[in-house]
């Protein structure tokens, strides 16, 4: 008789609580997109970002009439737990600016290219100083101790602007083609300019715990620069090089799935290149998608392939839509709701829209003088600047400094006020100066 002696196998098991915290998002996003398709009828979005509200607003009551089931206390302790800045920063932001990226044509974006980009360079940058210094003497004002430096990473933080919900509202309001490719572009572009320029000036005030450059507060401007330099070139340089692999790669091929799949380890693989050289990993995914979906998409894809593609990529970008939507508006019941916070939130709404027209302005009137824009432009533009998940994803991936809580209010206060206040009138607006197609 020969005795055996088998080894015990190691059981591997996924990690519970992320998997739990997945499952759950994904059949909230599921069910609230019910309930919006057959009750609200709203576009997607903003009906996704009222019944969240409703839903959160309904926990916060519930825990206020039984305090014994603690539901806030469980909320918060989930969400605490989240690493919003992984999360977002080295998955969710690479893929949503590649899809983006991927269904813009290249071609309509060169024939508008230099007010898209200075809409997204130039006015992020003035919008970023507009919203930093007014909410640097709302925060002085009521003594909440947020510093100079942290209110204008606070601006950076909420320039951005997100199209997912005003591009359906401009064409179902007819407008033209041309203003729809300058919101979609500007958004594009704007989401990485603004993390670059987030990470830049988290790194310069000494606090950037999540920044790819790390900092102790006494950065020279000849380093900002530098770094600012080592991220766009790095990163466009990266993008272009991932998405000519892949594009060499595809014209060899006609097997839809594993053409997908290569897109799929392009988007992976970039950012974490550009994570491990310290490049704008946003950037390179931006400039990668516009390649695959430009010139890939013209020389190296079948038609079925293309049909895959798209209708792959526009799954992911509404999933990861819905589910970082769902995952900030959890916030709501974590962030501080003391008084001097709420009225510091209030405050810093009209300044963000404010800075937004502004923002706009100055490079619409620079523009006037080499083509004429049509009548009511800075204002759609002003009041079609809606704030979206990513402006609350980067303010919740700052690590502790005095302030915090409040900058994490006024970011949800801006966002919330933006998506339903802006955005369930911006059809109006349209209609009453009649800026149509």
């Amino acid at each position: 008789m020969v005795l055996r002696i088998v080894p015990r196998r190691k059981e591997v098991t996924l990690d519970a609580p992320i998997f739990d915290t997945a499952a759950i998002l994904v059949v909230l996003a599921a069910v609230l997109g019910l309930f919006n398709h057959h009750v609200l009828r709203l576009p997607f979005a903003i009906g996704l970002l009222v019944s969240a509200l409703v839903a959160s607003m309904l926990v916060l009551a519930l825990d206020a009439l039984v305090p014994s089931w603690a539901i806030g206390d469980e909320i918060r302790t989930a969400v605490a737990q989240i690493d919003f800045h992984t999360a977002l920063m080295h998955g969710m932001l690479s893929f949503l600016l590649f899809a983006g990226a991927l269904h813009l044509d290249l071609e309509d974006l060169l024939s508008r290219k230099v007010p898209i980009l200075l809409l997204a360079s130039v006015g992020l940058l003035i919008s970023t100083a507009v919203v930093g210094f007014g909410a640097y003497y709302v925060f002085r004002a009521l003594d909440l101790g947020v510093s100079l430096g942290h209110a204008l990473v606070f601006g950076a933080l909420i320039s951005p602007t997100d199209p997912i919900a005003v591009l359906g509202i401009l064409k179902s309001a007819g407008a033209p083609r041309g203003l729809e490719i300058k919101v979609a572009g500007e958004s594009l572009f704007n989401d990485g300019f603004a993390v670059l320029v987030f990470t830049v000036l988290l790194a310069a005030v000494g606090s950037g715990n999540h920044g790819a450059h790390g900092g102790d507060g006494g950065f020279s401007v000849a380093t900002v620069l530098t770094i600012f330099l080592k991220e766009v070139v790095g990163g466009v340089a990266l993008g272009l090089f991932g998405g000519l692999l892949v594009y060499r790669a595809m014209r060899a091929l006609d097997e839809p799935n594993l053409e997908i799949l290569l897109s799929v380890a392009l988007v992976m693989g970039i950012t974490v290149v550009a994570f491990r050289l310290h490049t704008s990993a946003p950037l390179a995914c931006v400039v990668a998608g516009l390649f695959i979906g430009n010139h890939g998409r013209r020389l190296a894809m079948s038609d079925r392939t293309r049909n895959a593609l798209d209708i792959t990529w526009s799954f992911l970008d509404e999933t990861l839509n819905a589910v970082l939507f769902l995952l900030v508006r959890l916030e709501v019941v974590a962030i501080s709701t003391d008084g001097p916070h709420l009225l510091a939130a209030v405050a810093t709404v009209p300044i963000a829209l404010l800075a937004r027209w502004v923002s706009v302005s100055i490079p619409a009137l620079a523009l006037r003088a080499r083509q004429e824009l049509p009548a009511g432009t800075i204002r759609v533009l002003t009041w079609g600047g809606l704030k979206g998940g990513i402006s609350v994803a980067l303010a919740l991936s700052l690590g502790d400094f005095p302030g915090r809580e409040v900058v994490l209010t006024a970011t949800y206060a801006i966002v919330v006020a933006s998506i339903i206040g802006q955005g369930l009138t911006l059809r109006y607006v349209i209609r009453r100066i009649g800026l149509t197609a």
